[in-house]
């Protein structure tokens, strides 16, 4: 018999574990910027297409999704979002935030979420879903979209940036 994964396992130490990642890819980001003489905005804007959110939407949603999940889980209110957003220090701050809220979150909290439902906004559309199918198949997967997406704007534009960052796990020469 595999032991089981509780709601809080599968969550607040992934959210945590992958926001620590994105804030030193944006200590990176900031670093890179410097030394390449460019102006943070550069950055903060690029877009793999023009048709997707710039670097800095992609951040926020991400620390965003974090608490889009967990909040419900718990069966707290979701933090308010901030009001304005606009720069490398603001984009800190905002993950700072949300590692503070999850870390205020216990296992307790979370204990029967498994059993209920939850409605989040999908693009256009509202989903309901159990606890589990909207951890695994719809909050995990949408912060990870937005945790990538970021990370593949910053090596687009020429910040030394590899696997070992994104995850914290690799080690290359």
């Amino acid at each position: 018999m595999s032991p089981t994964l509780s709601m809080y396992e599968a969550s607040v130490p992934v959210f945590a574990r992958y926001l620590n990642q994105l804030s030193a890819m944006l200590d990176l980001a900031q670093k890179h910027a410097r030394k390449q003489g460019l102006d943070a905005n550069t950055l903060l804007q690029a877009r793999l297409s023009p048709t997707m959110y710039p670097f800095i939407k992609q951040v926020e949603i991400a620390a965003g999704f974090a608490l889009r999940a967990c909040a419900p889980l718990a069966g707290l209110d979701k933090p308010a979002d901030p009001t304005h957003i606009d720069g490398f220090d603001s984009l800190q701050k905002r993950i700072q935030q949300v590692l503070a809220f999850l870390e205020s979150i216990t296992p307790e909290r979370m204990a029967g979420s498994e059993d209920r439902e939850f409605t989040s906004q999908a693009g256009l559309e509202p989903v309901s879903l159990r606890g589990p199918v909207f951890l695994t198949q719809y909050a995990l997967p949408n912060f990870f979209f937005h945790v990538t997406t970021a990370y593949a704007i910053l090596r687009h534009m020429g910040v030394g940036i590899g696997k070992s960052d994104y995850d914290g796990f690799h080690t290359y020469a």
